[in-house]
């Protein structure tokens, strides 16, 4: 049974750093994408960003680009979200997933089978 787990939430000031990981289990890890994802209060889930399967690229949306660095680690099975620099707007819920899909990049949500609880955010200003 696929299970995601994500760690590291919390608050933060503005400007300040947090560091999410993803542990997985239950998937062969090496085979999937991974991405982040994050839902705002009253807003809609967002792709925030993913890495392929050996770590090799990754792919982040605008809005984190140069903020954000997505690792990953297949001998822990584990996926991190490094974010410096971090603004108000960032603000959210975080979200792990994991995608079987073939190619690269896969921005949709609907393309991740597997999802964490997801983890807290908040930064303040």
């Amino acid at each position: 049974q696929a299970r995601l787990v994500e760690s590291g939430g919390g608050l933060v000031q503005a400007g300040g750093s947090l560091r999410l990981s993803c542990a997985a289990s239950g998937i062969t890890f090496y085979n999937y994408l991974m991405g982040w994802f994050r839902q705002a209060p009253g807003k809609e889930r967002e792709f925030v960003g993913e890495i392929n399967w050996t770590g090799s690229a990754t792919h982040y949306a605008d809005s984190v680009k140069g903020r954000f660095t997505i690792a990953r680690d297949n001998a822990k099975n584990t996926a991190y979200l490094q974010m410096n620099s971090l603004k108000s707007e960032d603000t959210a819920v975080y979200y792990c997933a994991a995608s079987s899909r073939m190619s690269f990049p896969a921005i949709a949500g609907g393309y991740y089978e597997h999802w964490g609880q997801g983890i807290q955010v908040t930064v303040s200003s």
